[in-house]
């Protein structure tokens, strides 16, 4: 949606963040998912006010207009998810003091309560006072040819990161050739899920981990199954869970008791057991490979649903190309295990059922050493995938949450052209994409990589990956024409 012009002509800015997700929102400040859920199903239109987001958010940002946080960058929990949604977001706006307790926002002087009508420009990241009328976007009669035109002259293949069946559909209306990222963790918030993956972190031991993970595997099958089917015939590459597992552990009281009573263990126990998960740095903590090869059990279920899935589609005579990626390698030997505990479980699973299927094992490339010792790890991957959030998170330094508290200065003073998040760092973190790709095809001239970060949607990286011979980028649903625009533009330059 975009602003109706004539409206827009008055309105207030209250505030400035970050443009994480273009377009245009207006409607009710809500502060919590469970009310913008409630909010929602009575017919009114919210926005989302937050500090931050997480994971348990999802549910409130799937309804809401659009989504406003005091805290976080250009690849922050809620400007990612945005995009994937095509909502307009704002993030990083640090004039906003929010009191959840009060259910009010304060910025500047200017104070709005829950039910406050709030606009937000995603485009521009100005926040405005009041209801501003938006309108629908309209697509021109002209979009198809010039889209048909793109894939005329195209050498990298655009994918997309979904999450759900119906984020893969709208991608693959936009000309996705295929899932490049599905996060396994967006899946767990809703309903019993997320009672069954608290269950499991917050287990004591394997035996209480297995119980917990035996719940969850329907669950993850069913929804791989959804992923596959709306893909079908093409490659959907599923990254195994990689969450910083405080996000997924109640903070509440409420919702600790319910996981007692559920566990069947004492409240103190679940608050023990939370305070022993929280981490002083969650993003560099226990996540990624490191989860998998501290309790491979999680590796085993999430393995067996995958493939799971692609077998039972395989009976109906759907055609599915499953690839694994094992996430946050930094050692060879980090994937190797995993890779172990995966072609395990899967010769069991094949025996099982009497049936096969091909698969691929890869790794994302998001950590320093794994681009430096690239050529030892695709002795091993039969694929990389360059995950640019966090590789640029690690290159620099700069937190993807934090980055907004000195980012405006540094573009005003010239220390930086552009927001490294937003637009691949070409001579620093593209140097390690560009090297890995040389030294992990030294070994495997065949190896498959793509790039899975946020700018796999920003056009002069999709022409900077085209240039060092990238197989394709995945990004966002809603900003697969722009990849698929800018990946021509790159074959026609040269």
């Amino acid at each position: 949606p975009v602003f109706e012009k004539t409206a827009l002509k008055q309105p207030k800015v209250l505030t400035r963040g970050l443009p994480a997700s273009p377009g245009a929102a207006t409607g009710q400040i809500v502060f919590f998912a469970d009310d913008a859920a409630e909010w929602h199903a009575a017919g009114k239109r919210v926005v989302m006010v937050r500090i931050e987001t997480s994971p348990e958010d999802l549910a409130g940002m799937a309804v809401a207009e659009g989504i406003l946080t005091a805290r976080g960058g250009m690849t922050s929990h809620a400007a990612v998810v945005a995009r994937g949604m095509g909502k307009c977001c704002v993030s990083g706006a640090g004039a906003l003091n929010i009191d959840y307790k009060a259910r009010t926002v304060e910025v500047d002087g200017v104070l709005l309560k829950e039910g406050d009508y709030i606009s937000l420009n995603g485009s521009t990241g100005e926040v405005y006072k009041d209801k501003v009328e938006t309108k629908a976007a309209e697509l021109s009669g002209d979009f198809a040819e010039l889209m048909d035109l793109a894939d005329k002259y195209t050498k990298l293949q655009v994918r997309t990161n979904a999450d759900t069946p119906h984020d893969a559909a709208v991608a693959r209306n936009f000309g996705a050739v295929g899932i490049g990222l599905c996060r396994t963790e967006h899946m767990f918030f809703e309903g019993e899920k997320i009672k069954a993956m608290r269950e499991m972190i917050l287990a004591e031991n394997a035996e209480g981990r297995r119980k917990a993970l035996a719940k969850i595997l329907p669950y993850q099958q069913a929804d791989f199954k959804g992923i596959f089917k709306a893909m079908e015939g093409c490659p959907v590459t599923v990254r195994l869970l990689d969450p910083p597992l405080h996000e997924f552990v109640p903070h509440d009281l409420k919702g600790q008791q319910e996981m007692a009573d559920t566990m069947g263990v004492s409240l103190q126990y679940i608050q023990q057991r939370v305070e022993a998960l929280c981490e002083h740095n969650p993003m560099l903590g226990h996540r990624g490979c490191r989860l998998g090869n501290t309790y491979p059990e999680i590796t085993q279920m999430q393995t067996r649903a995958i493939l799971g899935a692609a077998l039972e589609l395989k009976k109906e005579g759907v055609e599915t190309h499953p690839e694994i990626m094992v996430p946050l390698t930094g050692i060879l030997y980090e994937f190797k295990q995993q890779e172990e505990v995966i072609r395990a479980e899967a010769a069991q699973l094949f025996e099982e059922v009497g049936d096969s299927i091909d698969f691929k094992v890869g790794t994302m490339i998001e950590i320093p050493r794994a681009a430096l010792t690239a050529d030892r790890i695709a002795s091993s991957a039969e694929f990389f995938s360059f995950g640019t959030n966090d590789l640029t998170q690690m290159t620099f330094g700069y937190s993807r949450d934090d980055i907004a508290s000195f980012l405006p200065i540094y573009l005003e003073k010239k220390i930086l052209k552009v927001d490294p998040f937003q637009v691949l760092d070409q001579n620093g973190v593209g140097q390690l994409v560009r090297m890995a790709t040389e030294k992990g095809r030294a070994i495997r001239p065949d190896l498959k990589c793509g790039i899975c970060g946020e700018h796999g949607g920003e056009p002069s990286s999709v022409k900077f990956c085209h240039k060092v011979g990238l197989n394709y980028v995945s990004c966002s649903p809603f900003r697969v024409p722009i990849a698929r625009l800018a990946a021509a533009q790159a074959a026609i330059e040269g």
